[in-house]
């Protein structure tokens, strides 16, 4: 596992990296079939040529033509959604609840972040109980109003001031666990809740290092579509490590 100052320098190059959220400019909603894109278009850009190309979509599939060359396709990326590179852009075939958006990254923008900590806490680096559970399914409810269909399959146990808290992963990055929670810290941290991966997990035990807990993308760019915390992530006390709400992202 990467030290903490690594692990944050690589939160930030991943925030401002081309695939990053800092150069999202429009995510723009899709129906099936065939559209023009461009800045003078159907599917309208805020920037970039009159006419980009043409973009087709398919269930599950997309593929986009430049003028007069041949159609390519929506590439898979690990934990991702399929893209595209189409210079000056970064296209990506954004899918939620069935229904396909196309999100567009700027590749001509610097973006930078300059993010904000509490003072690291090893106190909220807990070993918790993992615990596996008969998978059932599950709705997670998004920012702005949508929901999504999860499956269910794990736990994590610990106790707090003498009383036991169970968080509950609603999704997994790269293998490992994700939960999205908020405390009483809301406010200072971002309002809508964070994020946390949970690591090392063996012999029924997983390591809740909270001081890693960061802010969705959604507190970064109008773009992006994030999970709320289910109700039993919810807490009533203050998780006062990880990160604070954004201060300065342009």
């Amino acid at each position: 596992m990467l030290s903490l100052a690594d692990h944050r320098a690589a939160r930030i190059a991943a925030l401002c990296a081309p695939d990053g959220w800092l150069n999202l400019v429009a995510r723009i909603d899709l129906s099936p079939g065939t559209h023009l894109v461009g800045a003078a278009q159907e599917v309208r850009l805020p920037s970039g040529p009159d006419l980009l190309g043409t973009l087709t979509v398919a269930r599950g599939s997309a593929s986009f033509a430049r003028p007069g060359a041949a159609p390519e396709p929506f590439c898979p990326v690990p934990d991702a959604f399929p893209q595209l590179r189409v210079d000056p852009f970064l296209l990506e075939l954004h899918t939620v609840d069935g229904t396909p958006a196309l999100r567009v990254r700027d590749l001509s923008l610097t973006p930078k972040a300059d993010l904000r900590y509490f003072p690291e806490a090893p106190d909220w680096t807990i070993r918790a109980a993992w615990e596996e559970i008969v998978p059932r399914a599950g709705t997670v409810d998004m920012k702005g109003g949508t929901s999504v269909a999860v499956t269910l399959t794990h736990r994590a146990r610990f106790i707090h001031q003498g009383c036991t808290v169970t968080l509950t992963p609603t999704h997994w990055k790269g293998g490992k666990p994700m939960f999205v929670f908020r405390d009483a810290t809301a406010g200072e941290t971002y309002g809508a809740g964070r994020f946390l991966i949970g690591e090392a997990a063996s012999n029924g035990e997983i390591t809740l290092d909270f001081n890693r807990a960061f802010t969705p993308p959604c507190a970064f760019t109008a773009f992006a579509i994030c999970p709320l915390p289910p109700p039993g992530n919810v807490l009533p006390f203050r998780i006062e490590a990880g990160e604070l709400a954004p201060n300065a992202v342009s």
